[in-house]
């Protein structure tokens, strides 16, 4: 049974950071691309940064360049987000996703994890 779990949200201040972890079960992790989306109250979920099962990174938000870094770990089945600088409108649901490439469309993933709260408010 396929299984993303991520961790690590919380409430942060402005200028502050975060760290997410994503660990996946019941599949080959080592031969998918995981992709980090969010989504705001009211909001369309949007694609914010991918790693490819060779290890390419693709940025899919202008915004987060420079201050997100997405890594992997495959001898852990986990993948990282590190959020720094985050501002309030980044306050989201923060889910990871699998499939075999990258791709900015939600719709295209198969896989997904339940999410995690990161609020950004002073």
């Amino acid at each position: 049974q396929v299984q993303l779990v991520e961790s690590g949200g919380g409430l942060v201040q402005p200028g502050g950071s975060l760290r997410l972890s994503c660990a996946a079960s019941g599949f080959r992790f080592a031969y998918y691309a995981i992709a980090w989306f969010r989504q705001a109250p009211g909001k369309e979920r949007e694609a914010v940064l991918c790693i490819s099962e060779t290890h390419r990174t693709t940025e899919y938000r202008d915004s987060v360049k420079g201050r997100f870094t997405i890594s992997r770990d495959n001898a852990q089945n986990t993948a990282s987000l590190q959020m720094n600088s985050l501002k309030p409108e980044e306050t989201a649901v923060y889910y990871c996703a699998a499939d075999y490439y990258c791709r900015e469309q939600p719709s295209y993933y198969d896989h997904w994890g339940q999410g995690t709260q990161v609020t950004v408010s002073s």
